[in-house]
């Protein structure tokens, strides 16, 4: 999380939105500072603080699902930063590596799993981030498919001169630039059900010739279950 009392504006960072690259930029150029932990919630600032704050330009990105579990799949592949291997970034030793995460490292690694095989294991119900918290309240949401031009867009609205057009910062090895590849005609039914509701949600769309028009009955039904008990779990638990 990034805030300027000088420029008066919160920077909320969603995992695997490119949160990483402004997040450095906010602080090196545009009076930023970090508080709280990287991808904290709105909601953990103490009622007190969110009181003083909530005139400030709030803003933060959403990218869409289906391409989020594509990346996330190739830096559980590939180790991305080590962080798979070294205890000292595991959340049980006070990191942010989850158990959940180490046990999908480990089968990728154990089995050689492709996509299609990790997307079977690990995704059956319906994908939920925690873009629902807070995001349709903030001020503006850039939108990672138009990462330079929406981030201009933010910068622009807070009547801040842009300094440089946004770096590259950490980027998924081996991943191709088109996500949908990943997406064989074997699970595309199964795609349609986990990322289908959370697309919709944020106006995405599936690709033309996979015949998906709309979400089914069910999958928005199951969304919604899923959606409200990670909401609470993460009001309540963190």
């Amino acid at each position: 999380m990034v805030i300027s009392h000088i420029y008066k504006y919160l920077f909320i960072a969603l995992p695997h939105t490119a949160s990483t690259a402004i997040r450095n930029e906010l602080c090196e150029f545009y009076e930023g500072q970090k508080i709280l932990k990287k991808h904290s919630f709105y909601h953990t600032f103490p009622k007190s603080t969110r009181d003083r704050i909530k005139t400030y330009f709030t803003f933060s990105c959403i990218r869409n699902p289906a391409d989020v579990i594509v990346t996330e799949y190739f830096k559980l592949k590939n180790n991305h930063g080590q962080f798979f291997t070294n205890p000292a970034f595991w959340k049980r030793n006070g990191g942010f590596v989850s158990d959940r995460a180490l046990k999908r490292y480990r089968f990728i690694q154990q089995t050689q799993a492709d996509f299609p095989t990790f997307f079977k294991r690990f995704h059956k119900h319906p994908y939920v981030n925690w873009s629902n918290l807070s995001h349709r309240s903030f001020d503006f949401i850039i939108r990672f498919e138009k990462l330079q031009s929406d981030f201009a867009r933010a910068l622009s609205l807070l009547n801040i001169e842009q300094q440089r057009l946004l770096p590259t910062i950490n980027p998924t090895i081996q991943k191709s630039k088109d996500f949908w590849s990943y997406y064989v005609p074997e699970i595309r039914p199964l795609a349609r059900h986990v990322v289908g509701p959370l697309m919709k949600l944020w106006d995405y769309e599936f690709p033309a010739e996979w015949g998906f028009d709309s979400v089914l009955k069910r999958s928005r039904l199951e969304f919604q279950v899923v959606n409200l008990i990670k909401k609470n779990k993460w009001r309540y638990w963190g």
